[in-house]
């Protein structure tokens, strides 16, 4: 509690102007800082985060948010928000008494014990599971696996040398990200080297997605591309029930498979509407679905969708909303 008391407070009484012209780029900021004073946010973090440290200007949770902020602004960088710290209308707004300085901000990471990277975890669950059921309670979970490269210009540690579309050569992270569809909100994540492999590391990262879930929620569904096709991932799916749609690998045995099937195609209806040639098959258009090809993995059966190259765990009623949905993987 002594944090709250001696925290400084943002002014109250503020006319908000758009005719001046030196208009700064980062004027929204207020309002961002209006919404998370309305949350409280602040005092969440000073209520719930415990971190112990010498000689410091600033509390835990103005660290934080000194965090927060260039991110919003669209600041990847520690370094390039280092302006921020001339910009005394910013300090004012949103109640610091001097932006921190990047070796600051770097220090405070560093220098965090491991309680304090679990408290955060905690805090940020916290917030997940709150927040996931508004406007409106939800019942269901569309979760997206996705990887992603980030370049670093240094010798960072543990950046690696490995996928990289446009900076090819240069060291990179690739962080492996699940992200809920309808709320963007991101669930969890987990950084890896530039040179991991796509799928490595999803298996434990969806355990602690799932441990997340809140209770009321009764079904999940998650989507990924062919680099998560492989049995590590599709076995951990499968024992929490989700349902699922990963593209598959087009792999020389499955071509072969392919060539000696029978086809049927899907037909559109005149309002639009989709109506497969089988009912057990996904529909997908225009492409051409396999009819004879089912694979038992324990209890569900698994469609293979030709055209996309979707392995998808599905039950009748859902098929054909999945795969429309896999036209955005």
């Amino acid at each position: 509690m002594l944090e709250i008391r001696g925290m400084k407070y943002s002014p109250r009484n503020i006319t908000v102007a758009c005719d001046h012209k030196g208009l700064t780029h980062f004027g929204g900021v207020y309002f961002f800082h209006e919404f998370l004073r309305v949350l409280q946010l602040r005092h969440f973090l000073a209520r719930q985060l415990r971190y112990r440290r010498q000689n410091h200007r600033y509390s835990v949770s103005q660290m934080i948010l000194a965090l927060v902020y260039p991110l919003v602004l669209g600041l990847d960088r520690l370094e390039t928000a280092s302006f921020l710290r001339s910009n005394g209308t910013f300090q004012y707004l949103t109640g610091l008494p001097s932006f921190p300085d990047p070796q600051t901000l770097r220090r405070f990471l560093l220098q965090a014990p491991e309680s304090f990277w679990k408290q955060m975890h905690m805090v940020n669950d916290r917030l997940l599971q709150k927040f996931i059921h508004l406007p409106d309670h939800r019942s269901r979970l569309i979760f997206d696996l996705d990887s992603t490269v980030v370049t670093v210009f240094g010798h960072q540690e543990h950046a690696a040398v490995g996928y990289n579309p446009r900076y090819r050569g240069k060291r990179s992270y690739n962080p492996l990200l699940c992200i809920e569809a309808n709320s963007s909100y991101l669930w969890d994540t987990e950084l890896r080297a530039g040179n991991a492999s796509t799928w490595e590391g999803s298996p434990e990262l969806l355990d602690t997605c799932f441990v997340n879930v809140p209770p009321d929620i009764r079904e999940i569904r998650l989507r990924a591309d062919s680099g998560f096709g492989f049995n590590p991932v599709l076995e951990a799916l499968e024992q929490r029930s989700v349902h699922y749609a990963v593209v598959a690998r087009m792999t020389s045995g499955l071509r072969r498979c392919l060539q000696s099937l029978y086809y049927h195609p899907v037909l559109r209806l005149g309002d639009g509407r989709i109506r497969p040639s089988f009912s057990r098959l996904a529909a997908c258009p225009p492409l051409l679905r396999c009819a004879a090809f089912h694979r038992q993995r324990g209890s569900p059966t698994y469609s293979l969708l030709v055209g996309t190259s979707c392995l998808s765990r599905l039950d009748n009623e859902h098929e054909s909303h999945a795969c429309r949905h896999l036209a955005l993987l």
